[in-house]
């Protein structure tokens, strides 16, 4: 599964194998569920999933950042970040399909 991406089509499949709405109906309710998150973020509200994790919006403050290149100081403005914390579920849910030694970890 390493190195494939996840996308809107394959939720709504899911959803459509799993729930048994249409497609039409499983592509509805993926956005749906998709734009509310969004919206809760853009106004600044921590969205939980139970089981899943946590996203919220964090405020960095100005710093200083150094250009890699040239090594000039480079004022970093301030700004919101959207951060996703795991849930402990999650976090070893993924943890136990890692086998030993594989260097993934």
């Amino acid at each position: 599964m390493a190195g494939r991406t996840v996308t809107r089509a394959h939720l709504s499949e899911a959803v459509y194998q799993e729930v048994g709405l249409s497609r039409s109906e499983s592509a509805d309710l993926v956005e749906v569920v998709l734009k509310e998150i969004a919206g809760r973020l853009v106004t600044g509200e921590t969205v939980k999933v139970s089981s899943f994790g946590s996203f919220y919006v964090r405020w960095k403050g100005r710093r200083i950042g150094r250009n890699p290149k040239t090594g000039e100081e480079v004022p970093i403005l301030p700004r919101r970040v959207l951060v996703f914390r795991p849930s402990h579920v999650l976090k070893n849910r993924v943890g136990r399909t890692l086998s030993p030694g594989d260097g993934s970890g």
